[in-house]
């Protein structure tokens, strides 16, 4: 308790404030303040060509891309400033501080989902591994004794530039990287090699392998 104290008083969000009782004691009270989240503080930009509607918490973003939704909970609160819409704590309860940064995160990620999109690159390294597209459908050869054939979910586009890569695209981070980790499951990354499916600049520590007597 007291390590929390210190910790408060040391980021400066805390204030004390000296008082008398009857008997003539001084006691100490602190009143800590909640300080605004660094990532929810900030605007969401609403970039151009997209378009929103804002009513009761629901926001519905439409862009080049595709179009999203979401309703947030009534622990956030919406101002619209021009190209850029604020997002702000309806009270200082836990729940509201806790997701603060999340749903502003969430809400920008709706802006640039529709407007740029998202993207995750996988690679394939293994003999005999290759990745290519099947009408609509994702096949994949990875060293079974049959191929791997994955549909594409709704939003989502694949493309294989070359045998041993392959980049999921869309408007939704979410399904976007859900589908990359699908894919990646498949075949992870072995410990000693290194075969398997893992995503670009991704670092796989190898074990090293059993040494003969």
């Amino acid at each position: 308790m007291l390590a929390s104290q210190v910790s408060t008083f040391a980021r400066g969000d805390a204030t004390i404030s000296p008082q008398s009782t009857a008997r003539g004691r001084t006691v100490v009270r602190a009143t800590i303040e909640a300080k605004e989240s660094r990532i929810g503080k900030q605007p969401v930009a609403v970039p151009k060509g997209v378009t929103y509607t804002l009513k009761d918490n629901h926001l519905a973003v439409k862009g080049p891309k595709g179009s999203l939704e979401m309703s947030f909970p009534d622990t956030m609160v919406f101002t619209e400033e021009g190209d850029s819409i604020k997002i702000s704590r309806a009270n200082d309860t836990p729940d509201a501080r806790k997701g603060h940064g999340l749903y502003r995160t969430l809400a920008n990620n709706m802006m640039v989902g529709v407007s740029t999109g998202f993207e995750k690159k996988l690679k394939l390294l293994g003999v005999g591994y290759k990745a290519s597209m099947q009408g609509k459908d994702l096949n994949l050869a990875l060293g079974y004794s049959h191929p791997v054939i994955m549909k594409l979910p709704e939003g989502v586009q694949v493309t294989c530039p070359s045998n041993t890569e392959v980049v999921v695209s869309g408007y939704d981070k979410v399904e976007v990287g859900n589908f990359a980790a699908i894919i990646r499951s498949k075949r992870p990354p072995e410990p000693y090699k290194g075969k398997g499916i893992r995503y670009e600049n991704e670092v796989v520590i190898q074990k090293e392998g059993k040494r003969g007597k």
